[in-house]
């Protein structure tokens, strides 16, 4: 690449596994001039039995070595015709391509170190193989970009810091990032911020608790609360949301981060249990999750962020974004606080994070690192990511 500006496509798949977001961005520049520009995005979901095997892996359910390897490639397919079809859509031919940012689906991510064989290891795990994806496309392929980070003893995440960093800083404002995917993470933006001075962490459980109690009240019928008509519809229960918000993940000081492996079956099993203590019907427990997921953040911003940090925005983007409970939640808790959705700010809200798969793959195709350290605990900056690059033309 030269320093004339570049099309990169950015590829993500979140927690919730909904399908593939891609996002067309134009990148040019060096930070701190890097500039990118978001052209066009688009999904393409996920086949329904190959979304049921990726969340059953995703919940440590008994798996093979061989048919690990399988859905590795098979999603490293899937991706790629994800990027080929975007491209069809966006009526750009893949030659104009310069590069793709994939960041896989992640079946497994343990953060902080726990005991294994003798040895405190952290790990994560992303699949969606990119040799595939680069073989498929013609396009080199950056994918595998959060092992640099906890080889550096952070936690892998979040990285999305980075890009909120380049699209959301601002000289008079301070600002939140909030995204609402299957888990809610937020990137703390003070006014004039330096990199150093970011901080990022998971806040708890987004889409994903509420998407799976739909599921399984309406025997998969409904994926997700469109509108939050279900939970509209659910009673209030202070005494279960008391005990939701006890939970000790929301206690542990950042930097921190969490998934499926935490917020997956047990959670859900502990909330069936809450809700039959409780006596709730399927629609309180559906309120009861999405109230759950704005108090957390809300919970979190009052714990360890509004204390020492001025916060005139918080931005939100992500399919939560969508719920309007969960929007009039955060803004009758966060009075002075403006919330808007990233759209206002003229990034989509579910373009965001495929949208940070280009910029990073940009910097690591550049050698240059993309990792905030104040956000992930990293001992220093890392090049993250893996260059799978196109077979000769």
């Amino acid at each position: 690449m030269n320093g004339k500006s570049k099309l990169v496509l950015g590829m993500m798949s979140g927690t919730s596994a909904d399908g593939i977001d891609v996002a067309l961005a134009r990148i040019s520049g060096a930070p701190p001039n890097l500039n990118a520009r978001l052209l066009s995005h688009a999904s393409v979901k996920y086949p329904p039995a190959l979304r049921k095997e990726i969340l059953r892996v995703a919940e440590q359910r008994p798996l093979i070595a061989g048919a690990l390897s399988q859905l590795n490639f098979r999603l490293g397919e899937l991706f790629a015709g994800a990027a080929i079809a975007a491209c069809r859509h966006f009526r750009v031919a893949l030659s104009k391509i310069a590069l793709v940012g994939s960041h896989g689906q992640t079946i497994f991510h343990q953060g902080r170190p726990i005991p294994y064989f003798g040895s405190p290891t952290a790990s994560t795990l992303q699949i969606g193989e990119p040799s595939v994806i680069a073989a498929r496309t013609g396009i080199t392929t950056v994918g595998d970009f959060r092992p640099a980070d906890i080889a550096l003893r952070g936690q892998g995440a979040p990285l999305v810091p980075y890009a909120d960093y380049l699209l959301y800083r601002h000289t008079k404002l301070g600002r939140i990032s909030l995204n609402l995917g299957g888990i809610a993470n937020i990137t703390v933006l003070p006014r004039a911020a330096k990199p150093q001075q970011v901080l990022a962490f998971d806040t708890g459980p987004a889409n994903m608790l509420i998407d799976a109690l739909v599921a399984h009240f309406t025997q998969s019928r409904l994926r997700f609360d469109k509108n939050a008509r279900l939970a509209m519809q659910g009673r209030s229960l202070p005494a279960l949301l008391d005990d939701l918000l006890g939970d000790p993940y929301l206690k542990l000081a950042p930097p921190k981060s969490t998934g499926r492996e935490y917020y997956g079956h047990a959670y859900l099993k502990m909330l069936f249990s809450l809700g039959r203590h409780y006596r709730a019907s399927p629609n309180d427990l559906i309120r009861a999750a999405t109230i759950f997921t704005a108090l957390s953040v809300v919970d979190a911003l009052n714990r360890f962020v509004l204390p020492t940090t001025k916060i005139q925005q918080l931005i939100v983007s992500g399919g939560g974004a969508h719920n309007p409970l969960i929007l009039a939640q955060l803004a009758a808790a966060l009075p002075g606080i403006e919330v808007l959705p990233s759209g206002r700010l003229g990034i989509p809200e579910d373009a965001k994070e495929a949208l940070a798969f280009a910029l990073l793959a940009y910097e690591t195709f550049h050698q240059r690192p993309a990792n905030l350290p104040s956000a992930t605990g990293a001992r220093g900056l890392a090049i993250l990511g893996k260059i799978s690059y196109a077979p000769p033309r």
